[in-house]
């Protein structure tokens, strides 16, 4: 049976957009970390960006900053402050995953595109106009006032739009970020794109497509 969504609500970078992070800090570690171990580097730069977004909102820079730090620190490598701002300072030039805009566009004709980001209200335009798609509406943790996965910056959204968990179908290409509080909120609705960051739980309960490509075929377009 297909989906009939009041709104289709995103995740925005890793989901949407091509999210470069890791390979702007291998660039950038290629002479401190050995390539054998870049991987790992990599994981725990994400994980302790994790951790940074779970406290009171701050500006997402520091949440980079602060987490490249930390992960410096455990890898007993130097740190330069000029490696957390080249980083931040990519975001506004990363583009979307090829299967996206032609999607995104077919499902905007029926039902209304939403974006939930854990961004800046100056950055996130810049990855938005490069979608090439209407969208209803884009929040970002900084109106929110807080970051996923914390409840809080669904529930901002929720209280924009004027609906419920029940009214959106939510799509995200991470479990830890998006899809878990999003069963905790009851959202009825989820897709789970599945682009290898994560591996697929079932126990969530969401629609598994590869991309975006799958997502028409989830509302019967």
């Amino acid at each position: 049976m297909a989906l009939r969504p009041k709104y289709v609500t995103f995740d925005c970078y890793g989901t949407l957009i091509y999210f470069e992070m890791a390979p702007a800090a291998r660039r950038i570690y290629a002479d401190r970390v050995d390539a054998s171990q870049m991987d790992a580097f990599c994981a725990d730069f994400s994980s302790y960006r994790l951790d940074e977004v779970l406290g009171a909102w701050k500006p997402y820079v520091e949440v980079v900053r602060n987490a490249l730090e930390r992960c410096c620190k455990l890898w007993r490598v130097e740190f330069r402050e000029t490696d957390a701002e080249a980083i931040y300072a990519a975001i506004p030039s990363w583009g979307p995953h090829p299967d996206v805009p032609e999607a995104l566009a077919k499902v905007a004709a029926h039902v209304p595109l939403v974006i939930l980001s854990n961004s800046m209200t100056d950055l996130i335009p810049h990855s938005v106009a490069k979608l090439d798609a209407p969208f209803h509406a884009v929040f970002t943790a900084q109106e929110a006032q807080a970051y996923k996965p914390r409840m809080r910056a669904f529930e901002y959204m929720f209280d924009q739009l004027g609906c419920g968990p029940e009214d959106v179908l939510h799509c995200s290409s991470s479990f830890r970020y998006d899809l878990m509080t999003a069963h905790d909120l009851r959202i009825t609705h989820k897709a789970f794109v599945n682009r290898g960051h994560e591996p697929p739980t079932p126990y969530y309960g969401c629609h598994e497509i590869k991309d975006i490509r799958g997502l028409p075929g989830l509302l019967g377009l």
